[in-house]
């Protein structure tokens, strides 16, 4: 099989692939949003990020990718519980599926063979500890969508239905795509997503001959490009890791916590999640970057994508979210 596009190898975009490798480090942001034009990298990015992501350590066989053998569920069946590395997973949820792939249900098969009532694990086992894709996520079904509500904000499946009662742990990241000429997202689910970007085709020449020339060798000298490229996504992965273990070491003055509360309050976000999301991005930018303390740099910098997808519709402001976010950002922290 293929291996996908690299991920330091996508044109622009920076974004997008900002908000994907903070996510990579803290998990806790949220996931992203990525609505845009098609044909701007927005898939290729999500699948470039599940080659980037570092293995994890997780129980050989287990459905859930359980980090330790008691961990295991009972329902799994495994009697060998050795430890394994694997990759992070980054899980496809197409549209038109049913709510037995998603959540899991009885194995028909051995039911019927065997007399057994045996769980089948859904999408949402295989997604835990990682990631969960959904493309065109906002022509998603809504008894979907209300599952992933539910499951997004328990962090656990519970599956009631033929006789079998399971719980599992389904804590992921969720990934989305769009085009916003297609239809909206539903404000519950647009919600759940830490961060939320915008993408657009380049527009000067010398840009759109990169993308041009960069997929071209992709495609024509696969063996050759891939080599060129995989350093730099070593050398990003190592960063990744590297953030992560400075993440708790980043302090966070008080003034930090007040900037980030104004912002919100000027902004007129509903509820307390832009805040946290706030602060945990920034976080994870300054872990990145080898800082010692949260700055107003870095949440400058995240602010956009962490606040725009919350902002109340103003009908008398024609400015798109990002750019509305950026002024208040300018007045609000100068």
């Amino acid at each position: 099989m293929k291996q996908p596009f690299p991920f330091s190898a996508i044109v622009g975009q920076e974004a997008m692939k900002l908000a994907l490798v903070l996510t990579a480090i803290d998990a806790g942001i949220g996931g992203v949003l990525v609505f845009g034009d098609r044909g701007t990298g927005k898939s290729t990015a999500v699948r470039a990020l599940a080659a980037l992501l570092p293995e994890i350590d997780a129980v050989e066989g287990c459905p859930v990718n359980s980090a330790r053998p008691q961990d295991v569920p009972d329902w799994a069946g495994l009697t060998d519980r050795r430890m394994t590395r694997r990759p992070t997973p980054v899980i496809d949820l197409p549209l038109g599926v049913t709510e037995d792939r998603v959540v899991g249900a009885l194995d028909i098969e051995r039911a019927l063979v065997q007399g057994e009532k045996v769980f089948q694990p859904g999408l949402l086992a295989r997604a835990n500890r990682g990631y969960l894709y959904i493309d065109e996520v906002n022509l998603l079904e809504d008894h979907i969508v209300d599952l992933l509500l539910d499951v997004a904000a328990s962090g656990e499946n519970l599956v009631e239905r033929e006789g079998l009662s399971i719980r599992h742990p389904a804590r992921f990241v969720l990934v989305g795509s769009g085009n916003p000429e297609e239809g909206e997202l539903r404000p519950q689910l647009l919600d759940r997503f830490g961060l939320s970007v915008e993408v657009r085709s380049p527009q000067d020449v010398d840009t759109r001959v990169e993308v041009i020339r960069r997929r071209d060798a992709y495609d024509t000298d696969f063996d050759g490009f891939m080599t060129r490229w995989r350093a730099a996504d070593a050398t990003l992965q190592d960063d990744i890791l590297a953030a992560r273990d400075r993440l708790a070491q980043v302090a966070t003055p008080e003034a930090t916590l007040r900037d980030c509360a104004a912002l919100c309050i000027a902004l007129g976000s509903d509820g307390l999640r832009g805040e946290l999301t706030l602060l945990r991005a920034a976080r994870a930018l300054a872990a990145l970057q080898s800082s010692r303390e949260i700055t107003r740099a870095h949440l400058k910098a995240v602010a956009p994508m962490a606040l725009s997808h919350r902002l109340r519709r103003d009908p008398l402001d024609e400015a798109g979210s990002a750019t509305r976010v950026a002024r208040i950002v300018a007045e609000v922290l100068p």
